[in-house]
């Protein structure tokens, strides 16, 4: 490599993007080429012994291994595409990692500078596009911005609340010159990823804390993101208080923790609905009061105090006035709290959710887990596949109905153990990001459950988890309905089912196209002997399970009702 008379190597833009990665600690990258970012790729031919490139079949794809990828390691997730469509194919994964707080890089190709503005052949206005989906984004027209874009990335994604950052890169640029030097970001002006933490917000909240009757601890991903599971569990233990955990704060405790009463929200369990509004305490931990855990939000917590540990401010008041703010990282502040809150039980009121668990147990649970006299149920398969693997794997769910019952009867024993598509709710998320949470932890089993719908829109990536030998075990509940929409059409539009029955193909022959190994469940009587084969397989498999047509997920809070309307049937 050439040097100049200071010492530095003088590389191409694409080695230098390359190189950047490397010092950010990347060794994986999703991606799909194409003539925007060719020059990238052929730099990447001479890295490959350092830096693997998984070739998905689709940029989307990319995105969602990458969000995969970042959710159970804790990692920042990286992602290539070319310009044009390679570009915009990318769009639905950066803003379903906006909405859930994950943090990546998505780096995309575009055309030479002298044709930005001319509508040249694949050009796109990436940053315009993506700027309200970001926490930044950035257009590099010159070799010499590419490191100090890369560092800022990364920062930028991987602090405060996480999120997603694209970085797009002009062709010129990436075949341009630049003496290479690289220097982490650590701090940007304007930039304050974590909020400084009022002494006085700690005050108050301990002695809100010390005078309740009747608190409950709501746990969301913050907990996750902040690795905070010790000072939660710390916090908890202390206190006594009981914690329901939100769709993206599954796995922050261990489903069996005495403390943990269920999942919040509108296909939460019963108790922790119900008691919301009967609570004098809320403690809101990294959480940010989502429409579908609230309800109707005029009749939400009214009898309560609210005490918000979050680390954006903008959450704060956001939708649920904070009677107490307590910014800052919840791995510093829990603590804060911790230390000066006084030991208590919460006996009595623990109780209370108990026999709420017992209504439910009753009146859903047993007959959906436990069914005798009718078909296959969604809660069943997931009951015995969660069962089969120990309550240890990694749950990885699409959008719709069986993520709803997958969410409910799959058990965890470790943080870092859920992959769902939370706030945007996106169909076809489910199978790339189980192929990128496999590749992230591949010591760990990875489940994915997948509607026969949501399969459909990236059942493409079945080729990438069979080119990277990807042991991912991909369990289609079957229905042959867009399940929740049907469900909606059933209590609320008189059983109009418009457009929501699917004919499908033959997913077997699909699988085996592929060189995955499947299996047909339609018989209850052959369901375990299926599962047991699966879970001895150390290779990727496909489970297929025909359940119930119109089987419907409870409890339900009807949208825009109070969290008190729960539905049990």
């Amino acid at each position: 490599m050439e040097k100049n008379n200071k010492g530095k190597e003088r590389i191409s833009g694409s080695e230098a993007l390359l190189r950047s990665l490397l010092c950010e600690g990347v060794d994986l990258i999703f991606g799909y080429p194409g003539g925007a970012i060719m020059p990238v790729y052929d730099a990447l031919y001479d890295y490959q012994d350092k830096l693997h490139h998984v070739l998905t079949r689709h940029e989307q794809g990319a995105v969602h291994a990458a969000q995969g990828f970042a959710r159970v390691t804790g990692k920042v997730g990286v992602c290539f595409a070319t310009s044009g469509p390679g570009a915009t194919n990318t769009v639905t994964g950066i803003a379903d990692a906006m909405i859930d707080s994950t943090p990546m890089v998505v780096i995309t190709g575009q055309v030479g500078s002298p044709l930005l503005g001319t509508d040249a052949f694949q050009e796109i206005d990436v940053v315009g596009i993506t700027q309200p989906i970001t926490k930044w984004n950035y257009l590099v027209k010159s070799a010499e911005e590419i490191p100090d874009a890369i560092a800022r990335a990364f920062h930028i994604a991987s602090t405060g609340r996480p999120g997603p950052v694209v970085i797009d890169i002009t062709k010129d640029a990436q075949f341009g010159e630049v003496d290479f030097e690289y220097k982490k970001v650590n701090h940007i002006r304007s930039y304050t990823p974590v909020p400084l933490t009022k002494p006085e917000s700690i005050i108050d909240a301990i002695d809100i804390i010390n005078a309740a009757k009747k608190p409950l601890a709501l746990v969301g991903q913050g907990v996750i993101l902040g690795e905070a599971e010790e000072e939660l569990k710390a916090f908890l233990d202390k206190t006594g208080i009981p914690a329901a955990w939100t769709l993206l704060g599954l796995s922050a405790m261990p489903t069996d923790y005495e403390q943990n009463v269920g999942m919040l929200g509108m296909h939460g369990n019963y108790g922790p609905n119900i008691k919301t509004n009967e609570c004098d305490v809320l403690i809101a931990i990294g959480m940010r009061f989502d429409d579908r855990v609230t309800g109707d939000v005029t009749r939400y917590a009214k009898n309560a105090k609210v005490i918000h540990l979050e680390i954006d401010p903008a959450e704060v008041n956001k939708i649920i006035k904070a009677d107490v703010a307590v910014l800052g990282n919840v791995k510093e502040t829990l603590p804060l709290l911790t230390k000066d809150v006084k030991p208590n039980t919460h006996s009595e009121w623990m109780e209370e959710f108990k026999a709420c668990d017992k209504i439910e147990n009753e009146k859903v649970i047993s007959d959906e887990v436990f069914p005798t006299q009718k078909g296959i149920t969604m809660g069943e398969v997931v009951h015995k596949v969660s069962k089969a693997f120990d309550d240890a794997a990694v749950l990885v769910t699409d959008v719709g109905q069986h993520q709803m019952m997958a969410s409910r009867y799959f058990k965890f024993k470790q943080s870092k153990s859920i992959v769902t598509s939370g706030g945007l709710g996106t169909m076809g998320f489910g199978l790339p990001a189980a192929l990128g949470a496999k590749l992230g932890v591949p010591d760990r089993e990875v489940c994915v459950f997948i509607g026969d719908g949501g399969f459909q829109m990236t059942l493409q990536e079945l080729g990438t988890i069979f080119q990277t030998k990807a042991a991912v075990k991909i369990i289609i509940l079957n229905n042959n309905f867009l399940g929740m929409v049907r469900q909606w059409q059933e209590l609320f539009f008189d059983k109009r089912y418009a457009s929501t029955e699917l004919v499908n193909p033959d997913f077997q022959m699909i699988a085996k196209g592929y060189g995955i190994e499947t299996a047909l469940v339609s018989e209850r009587e052959n369901l375990d002997e299926a599962i047991e084969r699966m879970a001895k397989s150390k290779e990727s498999f496909l489970l297929e399970v025909n359940v119930e047509k119109e089987g419907n997920v409870f409890p339900m809070v009807p949208s825009g009702s109070s969290v008190s309307d729960i539905r049990l049937e």
